[in-house]
Order: structure tokens, then sequence, then C-alpha cells
């Protein structure tokens, strides 16, 4: 992998390690990267607006943002530049995703319909429309290997389509709203069922067949902070890069690693405060409005480490080079190892609702009310900070 560079030098291969990911600074801060509202006495304070998605390219030259403002901004990953701001006022703009392609996107509407729409950021133009969910979306991707994607909506269905004709080619309906995730070969996907606790996993050219894993996913810690335990409320789903793991992101204060061959629960992550938290007058809930959370929690493209947000606005990292996956039958009776991070880095400030590492570059994004480019500091100086917290943390 290679860092990114603003300074023409040329890039030099590295691979990611802890003392490098101790090491990450934020190199460029964009304070702007989304349009707040001036104050009136008519308009009421709800706090600042948010990026609420985030998607490198496949190359890992640019990054694409969309936000509460309704806006859609593109930026270098090379030069650490903005290049230009798309508003998509009439829809709304939610989950954007680059295609195979640059210069093209998909993304879900946030008003007027549910439609899933096709859109050229260098004509600026849409290309075409994908209708026939009946909910918004809230879960979208694109197919790693060819011109398909899925989307998963809440009228509780997953649909299949194909960039070259805007109807569905495959239709699952679910018990509840669903969130999806191919694996790197896109040979495969899952499908996450919340209130039900359960992920299954399709093979692609039998999608219309039964999944052929159901994992069923329960913490037995939780009992031990309440009773009944708090339900999990699954927001993302994320395959490991060879395809042994699979990374549940969720809304409360613990993520998941899974073993998706066998089901097992291997790991739980803590450490950051959980993006979504509402009080009310019986109890404090978890459940997130799609579009505040799902992006907080990543892999690296190595799938060495997890980068992750949390309410305090911090970036964190947990190292996952050592996972080990439990022997013999599931048994979800049985404490799942505890991962903490590494590190928490100072990020922006509020929320850090969108971390994701780029595909290409030793460079990381992460997003709130402010966008934030990431990069190791390579000054002798930050070696000795690094050797220091990894003392702090053991072995």
């Amino acid at each position: 992998m290679a860092p990114a560079t603003n300074n023409g030098a040329p890039a030099v291969q590295l691979s990611l390690n802890n003392g490098l990911m101790l090491k990450l600074k934020p190199s460029r801060i964009f304070k702007s990267a989304v349009d707040n509202p001036a104050a009136s006495p008519g308009r009421p304070n709800t706090g600042p607006r948010h990026i609420t998605g985030i998607s490198f390219d496949d190359r890992g030259d640019q990054l694409l943002t969309a936000a509460e403002d309704e806006t859609f901004r593109l930026y270098n990953c090379k030069s650490g530049k903005h290049l230009k701001t798309l508003q998509s006022k009439k829809y709304g703009i939610d989950l954007p995703r680059f295609t195979h392609k640059s210069t093209a996107i998909i993304h879900a509407s946030t008003k007027e319909d549910d439609g899933i729409r096709y859109h050229s950021l260098h004509d600026n133009k849409y290309l075409s429309y994908f209708k026939g969910h009946k909910g918004r979306v809230i879960s979208l991707e694109m197919s790693p290997i060819d011109d398909g994607f899925m989307s998963g909506s809440l009228d509780k269905t997953v649909r299949l389509w194909d960039l070259r004709v805007p109807t569905c080619r495959g239709l699952l309906t679910l018990p509840a709203p669903p969130v999806i995730a191919y694996d790197a070969s896109g040979l495969v996907f899952a499908v996450a069922v919340n209130n039900y606790s359960r992920i299954l996993l399709y093979d692609q050219a039998n999608y219309d067949k039964a999944p052929f894993l159901v994992i069923t996913l329960e913490d037995p810690t939780l009992s031990l902070i309440s009773y009944p335990p708090r339900p999990i409320y699954m927001t993302s789903l994320s395959f490991s890069s060879n395809g042994k793991y699979l990374l549940v992101g969720c809304s409360g204060d613990a993520h998941y690693i899974l073993d998706a061959f066998g089901g097992h629960l291997i790991a739980k992550l803590e450490g950051h405060v959980g993006l979504e938290r509402r009080s009310t007058a019986a109890s404090l809930t978890i459940q997130p409005d799609k579009g505040c959370s799902g992006e907080e929690v990543s892999w690296t493209p190595d799938s060495k480490f997890i980068v992750g947000g949390s309410l305090d606005g911090k970036i964190l990292i947990w190292d996952v080079q050592d996972l080990q996956v439990p022997a013999g039958p599931v048994n979800l009776k049985a404490t799942p190892r505890q991962i903490h991070p590494i590190v928490a880095h100072d990020g922006h400030p509020g929320i850090s609702r969108c971390v994701k590492f780029n595909p290409r570059y030793g460079m990381m994004a992460s997003a709130g009310a402010e966008l934030a480019f990431w990069l190791p500091d390579m000054a002798p100086e930050s070696d000795e900070v690094a050797r220091d917290l990894l003392k702090k943390k053991g072995p």
C-alpha cells in the first residue's frame, strides 16, 4: 500500500502495522464540508448538519461525501483538495457509492420517492433511476466484480439490480428491515435481519434458494449489564478481504466479528461510545434512523485492523491480526473475546459518523460535522510516541 502524498514526492510502498496506525494524524480538515443554515428567530437550533456517507473510488484517488444539507462533494485524495460540490435538493442524497467508473455513482434518496439514482459526476446529470422500493433505502452496495448492486429497504426487502437495466432482477422478502454486504469475490452476500438477530448468507447465483448459512448473533455478556439484555441493533455488515470474517457494526457500545464460514462469534470490539442514543421517558433506546449511523466502523484493506468512530469524536483502531475461530459447534452461550482499541485518536469536534480507510493509499477519512483526511506522521518524534503507546497497551 502506498501512502498518499501532496508534495509530488514518489509514493513509498508500505504495509500497515501497529506503529503506523498509532502515528495517524489529521493532515487536512475541511471545516466547511457541510453547509449549516444561519441562525434565525424562526429556525430552531437543531445542531450542526452531518456528513452521513462517504465513498472512495476503486483506485483510491477520489472521495465522495453525502450530507444532510442535500449536497454531495468530491475530493482529491492525493492533493487533499475539494474538487466540486453538487446538489440534490429535490431528492436528497444518502449512501453514496462509486460504481467501477470514477465519474459515476449511485445513491439512495431521502425524499420525493424511495428510488435509487445513477448519477454522472462529470456531466452532473442522472443517467438512470431504479424504482421499486416502498420504503427508504437503508443499505446500498455495489458488487465488487461487475455492474450489479444490491439494496435493502425499510419495506423489508432486498433487491438485486444491474446498472444496465432499470428493473430489479431479484427480490428477497424478509421479516424486518435488512442490512446487506457482498464478500470480496462477489459470489456471496450477507443479509442482517434486525429484531431477529439473524445474519443470512446467500450464494449470489442461487439467491432465490434458502440461505446456505444462518448465523445467530447473541452476546451472553449483555445479560450481565441489564436483564432482560438490551437487544443488538445491527447497522452495517462487511466481510474481511479474505472472506473469512464478518464485521457487524452496531449502534450500541460494541461491534462484533463473526466466523463467516461456521457462524461462531469470535470477538467483541469495545472502547467506543455508541452513536445512537435517545433517552425516552421509559428507557434508553438504541435504534438509529439510517443516515445517522452505519458507516462508523470498517476494515482496513488488508483486514489487519478495524477503524471506527465514536459519539465523543474519537477515532479508534482495533488490532485484529490474531483472530482465533473457536473449535466445535457454535455455542451461543460462549463469552466472546473482548478486544479493546490500541489507540483512540483525537478526531474532530462532535460525532465521528463515517470512518473508512483508502483502498489503495495509506490514508484514512473520517467525517461528521467536518471531514478529515488522515496520514501517518513519519517524523522521528512520532516513532517515540508510538513506542510509548505500544508499551502502555502491552504485547
